[in-house]
């Protein structure tokens, strides 16, 4: 469950932005606020099998999202490849690296 609450959190990171206004609500409250299932039916007004439903739209909606575009596996792989390279020690590609790392 923590693995999968990880990837969730790893793919909102992504792809949040593309969800409705309330959508990010409710997963805010729920993944980064830690906000149980009650407490956000209680703060938005909607029942607690409203939220679940919800979250559960949502994270297939991310899901699908990193399946068409793989914007986090390719961000991953990148890192690797930036890690690699620092290994090298070479002070022109470790500049490289940082300055790669910052625009991310």
């Amino acid at each position: 469950m923590i693995e999968n609450t990880q990837n969730v959190n790893q793919l909102l990171d992504f792809y949040s932005c593309l969800l409705t206004e309330k959508q990010l609500q409710i997963m805010t409250y729920y993944y980064y606020e830690d906000y149980s299932l009650s407490e956000i039916g209680e703060i938005l007004a909607i029942s607690r099998s409203g939220v679940y439903d919800t979250i559960k739209r949502c994270v297939k909606i991310i899901e699908s999202y990193e399946n068409k575009l793989q914007l986090y596996e390719k961000f991953k792989k990148r890192c690797i490849i930036y890690e690699q390279l620092k290994e090298l020690n070479n002070s022109t590609i470790n500049k490289f690296v940082e300055d790669c790392y910052k625009t991310e």
